[in-house]
C-alpha cells in the first residue's frame, strides 16, 4: 500500500534507489511454490486432504476461521472451519491492480495481497525490508481461498469488525506490514443463535453493466478519521468502487476508518488520499472532486488498529 511521491499517506520514502526485478519469472515460480506450501504449515491439510475433509464433514456448520499473514508474505489458515478452505492460487500482480479470481457461486472468496517469497528471501539476506529493496509495483502478489460457506460470516481485521458477508469477496492488503507485524482477519458466523446482518450488496443495478476495464469518473467522498467502516464502505460502494481493507497503527481509534485511498489513473499506484496525510488538500482530489479512477485498481480502506 505504499505510493509514489504526493501519493503517499504514511510517509514513506519517496524514492526508491533500487532497480526493477530483472528475473520475474523467478517471483513467478516463488508465487506458485508458495501456494503448493500454504495449507502444508502445520495449519492446513494439502489440497486433497482438505477436499476429502470436505467431503467428510459437508454437514457440519460454519464457525470460524483465521486467515494470518506476516510481514515477510508467509501465510497460515487456521480454526475450527479450516477444512472448509480451498487454496484458489496465487498470482504475481502489478501497479496495484487486482487479479481477477474466479468465484464460485455460493463461495465465498478471501483475497491476500502479500510480499512473494522470492522478494522478502532477498530482503533478509539484505537486511532489509521488502518494500524497501525493491519497487512494490513490480513483485507484489495476491494470494486467494475459497470458503465454502452458506452462512453470513462476519469479517474482523486484527480484532475489529469490518463487515457481514456472504457469497461475497473480501480483499486484505498486507504490503505495508512492517517487521514482526501479523495482519489477521478472522470469519466468524454468528453465535448464540443470532441471525447474520445482511450487508450491502457489492453493487447494485447501476453497476452490474459498467465495464470494469474502462477508467470513468467519480466524485471524492468526504470521509474523516474515526468514521465507521460501515458508512465508507457503504459510500465507496454508490460509486461502484472495488474494495479493500488494510490496517494500520494510529491516525484514528481502533477499528474505525484511518484513511481511504481511491485509486486514480495516470501514474501507478496514484492515488486521492481522504482524509489527506498532514491535513493538507491537494487540489482536485477534495471531497466532492470528480476524478478519474482505474477500475483496475480497488479502493483501500485502512482501519485503525
Amino acid at each position: 500500500m505504499r505510493t509514489h511521491r504526493h501519493d503517499n499517506p504514511h510517509g514513506d520514502s519517496h524514492d526508491n534507489p533500487h532497480p526493477p526485478l530483472r528475473h520475474p519469472a523467478t517471483l513467478v515460480g516463488a508465487a506458485a511454490a508458495l501456494v503448493a506450501a500454504l495449507l502444508g504449515t502445520g495449519c492446513d491439510p494439502a489440497p486433497g486432504a482438505a477436499a476429502a475433509s470436505e467431503a467428510k464433514g459437508a454437514g457440519a456448520a460454519f464457525s470460524a476461521v483465521r486467515f494470518a499473514v506476516d510481514a515477510r508474505g508467509g501465510i497460515q489458515v487456521s480454526g475450527a472451519s479450516r477444512t472448509a478452505v480451498a487454496p484458489a492460487g496465487t498470482h504475481v500482480v502489478s501497479a496495484g491492480r487486482a487479479h481477477p479470481f474466479a468465484r464460485p457461486a455460493g463461495k465465498l472468496l478471501v483475497v491476500l495481497r502479500h510480499w512473494p517469497q522470492a522478494v522478502t528471501e532477498r530482503a533478509s539476506r539484505a537486511g532489509a525490508r521488502a518494500p524497501e529493496l525493491l519497487p512494490p509495483e513490480e513483485v507484489q502478489a495476491e494470494t486467494g481461498f475459497l470458503v465454502d460457506t452458506a452462512q453470513w460470516v462476519r469479517a474482523d481485521l486484527d480484532g475489529h469488525p469490518l463487515q457481514w458477508l456472504r457469497r461475497d469477496t473480501i480483499r486484505i492488503d498486507t504490503t505495508n506490514a512492517a517487521s514482526g507485524d501479523l495482519a489477521r482477519l478472522t470469519l466468524s458466523a454468528p453465535h448464540g443463535g443470532r441471525p447474520g446482518q445482511p450487508a450491502p450488496p457489492p453493487s447494485g443495478p447501476a453497476c452490474v453493466d459498467l465495464d470494469q476495464r474502462t477508467n470513468r469518473n467519480v466524485v471524492l467522498p468526504a470521509v474523516e478519521a474515526g468514521a465507521p467502516v460501515t458508512d465508507v464502505l457503504a459510500s465507496l460502494r454508490t460509486q461502484c468502487l472495488k474494495v479493500q481493507y488494510a490496517s494500520h497503527s494510529g491516525g484514528a481509534r481502533p477499528g474505525t476508518v484511518r484513511q481511504i485511498l481511491v485509486p486514480l489513473t495516470g501514474q501507478p499506484l496514484a492515488v486521492a488520499v481522504a482524509p489527506p496525510p498532514d491535513g493538507i488538500d491537494v487540489p482536485g482530489r477534495t471531497p466532492g472532486s470528480t476524478v478519474r479512477v482505474d477500475p483496475g485498481r480497488p479502493a483501500t480502506i485502512v482501519v485503525a488498529r
